[in-house]
C-alpha cells in the first residue's frame, strides 16, 4: 500500500478524487490529508493570480473570503467532505486542518507515517510559482520524499 500525504486548499471535487485515487493503478491508496485554510496570506498575490487567469470578479472579492481564525470552520468542513469522498472511492483516509507551520507539520507527518510521497493539490498560484514559493516547491526541499503538484479542478 502506498501512503500519500495530500495537501489541499479547498474541498475535493469528484474529478480530484478520481485523479489522486488512480495515480498508482489498482493499488488501494492510503491518504493523510492536510487541509491548508486560507491564512494571513498576501491578498495582493492572490488578486494577481486571479487577474492572471482572467478571474477579475474573484480578484475584486478577495477581501470577502475568510482568513486566519475565521477560515478554520470552513476548512474543517472541506476536510470532512474530502475525507468522505476519498473513503467512498475506496481509499483509506485520515486528516487534519493545518493550524500552524504547514511545512513543519508536513515534514513530521511524512516521517511519522513513513509516507511514500506528497501530493499538493492546489489552484494555480502563478506569482508564488514564479518565485518557487508555492507549497510544492518549498516542500521538495524539506520532506525527503517525492512531491507531486497537481492542479485542483473547479466545482
Amino acid at each position: 500500500m502506498i501512503t500519500t500525504v495530500l495537501m489541499i486548499e479547498k474541498p475535493m471535487v469528484p474529478t480530484d478524487v478520481d485523479l489522486v485515487t488512480t495515480l498508482h493503478g489498482e493499488e488501494t491508496p492510503s491518504f493523510v490529508v492536510l487541509m491548508q485554510p486560507r491564512g494571513d496570506q498576501d491578498r495582493l498575490l492572490r488578486a494577481l493570480d486571479d487577474v492572471a487567469i482572467g478571474e477579475l470578479g474573484d480578484a475584486v472579492r478577495e477581501s470577502d473570503v475568510p482568513e486566519g481564525e475565521d477560515a478554520l470552520r470552513p476548512a474543517r468542513r472541506a476536510l470532512e467532505h474530502s475525507l468522505t469522498a476519498l473513503r467512498a472511492a475506496g481509499a483509506e483516509a485520515v486528516g487534519q486542518v493545518i493550524e500552524e507551520h504547514p511545512l513543519d507539520l508536513l515534514t513530521s507527518v511524512v516521517e511519522q507515517t513513513s509516507a511514500d510521497e506528497v501530493v499538493v493539490l492546489t489552484a494555480p498560484h502563478y506569482v508564488e510559482e514564479l518565485f518557487h514559493r508555492d507549497w510544492a516547491s518549498r516542500a521538495r526541499h524539506k520532506v525527503g520524499v517525492p512531491v507531486l503538484k497537481l492542479f485542483a479542478h473547479a466545482e
